[in-house]
């Protein structure tokens, strides 16, 4: 199967069968977990920087920090809708997806670049978001040690234990490790049945709650667009700048959709999810033409 198509199949499955889709949330961490231990096992980890930041982490970690709240703060001033404020905020915040690994390298970016930008996004909003939870949404009395536990808790499993799995893999078994980076193919099959599960709970939650808010879901959706072209668009100019256009855009447009409708779910409007869950649908629609056009282009120069 073209590759380019994968993600709009994966799309129009969830909305299709989002009831089945919705009994199959369980295994969303799973496969996660699974397409970042191909992943890791595919690069060097001791070649990562983590502890030694470049301008462009910081530029797109310090963008998501304050437009988040910035464009919370705006939503809430001019339309005062709570749910599309919340909306704006879940789709900015978010982090960046596992899978953006998985795409910026079949677009040709550097993979420990991505790799690394995961692990720090991830953890970025590990901290950031128990800080705005204290003061927005519905779990504004939870002590904010307990909040980040809650998503701390969320997060470490997922990105952790492949990260420290294929670094000891890579010390005491490479020949392990080396077997298992040749399926990192797989990556993106996983990512597309990870997507449609995820599209398909939000779907399903919408059909069964959402009838009496269709004018904010309306407005959520037409918003969710502004802000998928805004980060991808601005996430390429600041990769352009520091020499990995690709890898720009995707750390900053690709979301981690599974993880922002959990947070939304648990501590804002539970309806606030259909922005990041509708923004999954354009980032994927915008990835599939991405590969698409990168493909063209490789034949062209064959």
């Amino acid at each position: 199967m073209n590759r380019s198509l994968i993600l709009p199949i994966a799309i129009l499955f969830g909305l299709l069968f989002h009831q089945w889709c919705n009994t199959l949330v369980i295994i969303v961490p799973y496969l996660i977990f699974s397409i970042l231990l191909l992943n890791f096992t595919a690069v060097e980890i001791k070649k990562l920087r983590l502890l030694h930041m470049t301008g462009m982490n910081v530029s797109l970690l310090l963008f998501q920090i304050l437009v988040s709240l910035g464009g919370y703060l705006i939503a809430k001033g001019v339309g005062g809708d709570e749910i599309v404020a919340e909306g704006v905020l879940i789709a900015v915040l978010c982090p960046v997806a596992a899978s953006s690994v998985v795409i910026s390298c079949l677009l040709g970016a550097n993979r420990e670049t991505v790799t690394a930008h995961v692990i720090l996004g991830n953890l970025m909003v590990a901290i950031v978001a128990p800080i705005y939870f204290s003061f927005i949404g519905l779990q504004q009395d939870m002590p904010f040690l307990d909040s980040f536990w809650l998503i701390l808790k969320r997060v470490s499993p997922i990105i952790a234990f492949p990260f420290f799995l294929a670094l000891a893999l890579q010390f005491w078994a490479p020949k392990a490790n080396a077997f298992i980076s040749r399926y990192k193919a797989w990556s993106l099959h996983l990512w597309a049945l990870a997507l449609a599960i995820t599209l398909g709970q939000t779907i399903n939650f919408i059909f069964l709650h959402g009838k009496e808010n269709i004018g904010s879901i309306i407005t959520l959706g037409i918003i969710s667009i502004f802000i998928c072209a805004i980060q991808f668009g601005l996430g390429k100019l600041i990769g352009r700048k520091y020499g990995d256009t690709v890898a720009g855009g995707q750390m900053l447009g690709q979301k981690n959709s599974a993880l922002g409708i959990w947070m939304a779910n648990i501590y804002l409007s539970p309806l606030s999810s259909v922005s990041i869950a509708l923004y999954s649908i354009w980032q994927n629609l915008f990835n599939s033409w991405q590969m698409y056009m990168h493909e063209r282009r490789l034949k062209k120069n064959c």
